[in-house]
C-alpha cells in the first residue's frame, strides 16, 4: 500500500469567464468509474443548455484509471488539460466536469485549453483535499504516573491522540504513520523507562480534513 496519497474529501465548485463564454467546473469524489460516469450524466442534465459539459477522472491511489472528454470541443483542448490539472495537483478519486456556455467569440486551441485548465484550477481551489496518510494504530497502556510523559513524547513528535481511557491504568490510542511507529515506540520506552505496553492493532489510513481527524476504514 501506498504510504500517502491524496484524495478529493469534498467537492467544490469555481467560476472563470473567459471572453464572456462562461466555464463552471464542479468536483466530486468518486470510487468507481460507474459512478463518474454517473455524476458526468448528472452535471449534463443540471447543465442541459450549455454549449459543452467536459469531464475528467481519475480514480485509484495510483491514478489506475483516467479518462477525460472533450466533448465537442476541439480534440485535446478541454478534457485532457482538466485531466493535467488534477493530475498535476496529485488529486485521485476525483471526477471533474467543467461546463460551457458559448459568449460568442471563439477563443482558439490555446485559449481553450487555458480556460479549461483555469476552470479546473478554481474548482479545486473551492473544494476539500485530504492527504491520506498509511497509519499505524498503536495501543499505549501505562500507569498514572507516565500519563504526563507520554503525552509530551506524542505532542513533541506531532503524533495524533485517537483515543484516551482511564481505568486503574491509562490506555492511549495512537495513529502513527508507518514510517515513524518504530522511532515512536523507541522514545516511548526510553521516556517511561519500559513502564508502559504497546500493541499495534492495524493499520488504517487518515487525514486532516481541516482540524478534524477523518480515519478512513
Amino acid at each position: 500500500m501506498l504510504q500517502e496519497y491524496k484524495i478529493l474529501y469534498e467537492g467544490g465548485s469555481g467560476e472563470i469567464v473567459e471572453k464572456k463564454s462562461r466555464f463552471i467546473a464542479t468536483a466530486k469524489p468518486v470510487e468507481s468509474e460507474e459512478e463518474a460516469v454517473a455524476f458526468i450524466d448528472e452535471m449534463k442534465k443540471k447543465y442541459w443548455d450549455a454549449s459543452h459539459n467536459c469531464s475528467a477522472f481519475v480514480i485509484g491511489a495510483r491514478g489506475e484509471v483516467q479518462r477525460c472528454s472533450d466533448d465537442g470541443e476541439p480534440n485535446q483542448t478541454a478534457g485532457r488539460p482538466m485531466l493535467d490539472v488534477i493530475l498535476g495537483e496529485e488529486v485521485r478519486n476525483i471526477c471533474m466536469v467543467v461546463t460551457r456556455y458559448f459568449g460568442g467569440t471563439l477563443l482558439g486551441t490555446g485559449g481553450l485549453v487555458r480556460a479549461y485548465s483555469g476552470a479546473a484550477q478554481e474548482g479545486l481551489k473551492n473544494s476539500v483535499i485530504v492527504t491520506k496518510q498509511l497509519a499505524d494504530e498503536m495501543e499505549v497502556q501505562t500507569d498514572y504516573n507516565g500519563v504526563g510523559r507520554i503525552q509530551y513524547i506524542a505532542a513533541q513528535s506531532g503524533i495524533t491522540i485517537l483515543d484516551s481511557q482511564y481505568t486503574d491504568s491509562v490506555t492511549f490510542t495512537f495513529l502513527i504513520p508507518v514510517k515513524e511507529t518504530e522511532g515512536f515506540a523507541a522514545k516511548l520506552t526510553e521516556g517511561t523507562s519500559g513502564r508502559c505496553r504497546m500493541a499495534v492493532k492495524r493499520q488504517v489510513y487518515y487525514g486532516l480534513a481541516g482540524k478534524e481527524i477523518v480515519v478512513f476504514n
